[in-house]
């Protein structure tokens, strides 16, 4: 008896008690040539501030004083301990612009061969001309520069959250992405980006996590432009301008290669986690797992894939012309497993957990996220089952402060495992693997309190870096092109030993 119907399993998702997926396969696990082993940053996290919505939102919360949180639940319109900081950290993150052809160097020494970055909107065009402004143009053609020089290949993404604050601007009773020329202003900029940087970055990401950034800034008010919007169905009209956008930029990327007679690979990256019941028992939290799952992770590759954006979640259908079929990969960003409750009180609007409540063994970031390294094979194996294209996996990571970090280092070795074993058992096509992060950075509304780098950054001590020993680990996979038989006995296990 078949049990699946309209994509959906009848009895919904299934909470499962793997901690890895079981295989009888022996190390050492063995990457392909070539494969790109890198980390990654975005522009707002690591770079000097520039005049961005984002910035203006920090600027907010530090004149009024707006630091409530707890790790990992943002608070609508607070940046969490903010004003702990003083504002040369706050203004200058990472203070990237003066030290990222050390950081690039240092990366070299450790053996990355890649490096994902994001150019910022806002320093290409911090008003709304016609014309770039020059020292963004030379910022970034120098910073390619230092890459080339360190031997990374560069992955570029146009679009990581931030957007320059001219842009929300009202223009006919709409800002942002539902301006009527928001479209002709992104064009403007992707087509910027192309002709000054298209000869020496072939691999491109035009969106970053759009369904985090529909929810977290039009429904929960965490993010610019901090909406607090009822629900999905009053976000599809910025939903749809970034597929727009996506299609727009994936013309104007492909265009610039055809001029010059090279190749190049255009996608976004898609934030994803295991969605599982909490109950197994509960009919309704399965079947709500299942439809939260197929909402978040795969509508909105779903809809590049097939031109027509289906949200299951409220039975919405709208084709949009230009779309289909406008990615060359797809991109995957994943950090780990969230429980999905069904709410009495509020039917359609399930209970999401970070983690188990009821489960003190159960692994966890210090942002309080369930690792989940075997929900990690179960997305990648559906992203190939699903669309038959390359993947990239453009962020993967914990935020783990401990000195030695050891949950980074057991979080490295697992979900490579897992990654491995999608290419080998579950037919996907993997080329890279970004970890996030290369550095302690600001992290949105958490601010600078999880830290997910493989470097430490001494934020008071003149930004100094220091590479942690998950570094010197992830460095000894990098250098044997996979996981030895060593590592994985070492840190297969849930218990670390």
């Amino acid at each position: 008896m078949d049990l699946n119907i309209f994509g959906f399993h009848l009895l919904g998702n299934e909470r499962t008690a793997l901690w890895t997926t079981p295989s009888d396969d022996e190390p050492p696990f063995l990457f392909p040539s070539g494969f790109h082993w890198g980390s990654a940053v975005a522009a707002q996290h690591v770079e000097h501030n520039q005049p961005s919505d984002w910035t203006a939102f920090e600027q907010r919360v530090a004149r009024e004083n707006l630091s409530r949180g707890k790790p990992g639940t943002a608070e609508p319109g607070h940046i969490r301990n903010w004003t702990a900081w003083p504002e040369d950290i706050r203004t200058k993150k990472t203070d990237f612009d003066r030290q990222y052809a050390s950081d690039f160097a240092l990366l070299r020494e450790m053996g990355h061969n890649s490096f994902r970055f994001s150019f910022d909107w806002a320093r290409i065009f911090p008003e709304p001309s016609n014309t770039p402004d020059a020292a963004g143009i030379e910022f970034y053609h120098a910073v390619l520069k230092s890459m080339q020089e360190n031997g990374l290949t560069p992955f570029g993404t146009l679009f990581h959250f931030a957007t320059p604050q001219w842009f929300w601007e009202v223009k006919d009773g709409k800002r942002g992405w539902e301006r009527s020329d928001a479209m002709e202003h992104w064009g403007r900029f992707v087509g910027v980006i192309a002709r000054e940087f298209g000869g020496q970055v072939q691999d491109w990401c035009t969106l970053n996590e759009p369904f985090v950034y529909l929810f977290n800034g039009y429904i929960e008010g965490i993010f610019p432009p901090l909406e607090r919007r009822s629900g999905l169905p009053e976000i599809i009209e910025p939903m749809v301008a970034l597929l727009k956008a996506h299609a727009l930029a994936y013309d104007i990327l492909h265009e610039d290669a055809r001029r010059r007679g090279q190749q190049t690979m255009v996608g976004i990256t898609k934030h994803t986690r295991a969605f599982e019941p909490l109950h197994n028992w509960s009919l309704p939290d399965r079947h709500l797992a299942a439809l939260t799952e197929a909402t978040f992770l795969w509508a909105f590759l779903d809809a590049i894939h097939t031109g027509i954006l289906n949200i299951p979640a409220i039975f919405f259908s709208r084709h949009v012309p230009g779309l289909r079929g406008k990615q060359d990969y797809v991109g995957i960003n994943y950090y780990g497993r969230f429980y999905v409750q069904f709410n009495l009180l509020n039917p359609a609007s399930p209970t999401i957990h970070m983690h188990d409540p009821g489960d003190r063994s159960e692994v966890k970031s210090d942002l309080e996220w369930a690792i989940y390294p075997h929900g990690f094979y179960h997305v990648l194996t559906e992203a190939a089952r699903r669309y038959r294209k390359p993947i990239f996996v453009l962020e993967n990571g914990i935020a783990d402060g401990e000195a030695n970090d050891r949950r980074r280092q057991q979080f490295l070795v697992t979900h490579l495992y897992e990654m491995w074993l999608a290419m080998r058992r579950g037919d996907a096509d993997i080329r890279g693997y970004m970890h996030w992060s290369t550095m302690d950075n600001f992290e949105w509304a958490e601010g600078f309190e999880p830290k997910f780098g493989l470097i430490e950054i001494d934020y008071r001590n003149n930004f100094a870096r220091k590479p942690r020993p998950s570094a010197a680990l992830y460095s000894q996979i990098i250098s044997g092109n996979g996981i030895s038989a060593e590592n994985w006995n070492r840190y297969r296990h849930k218990e670390l030993r």
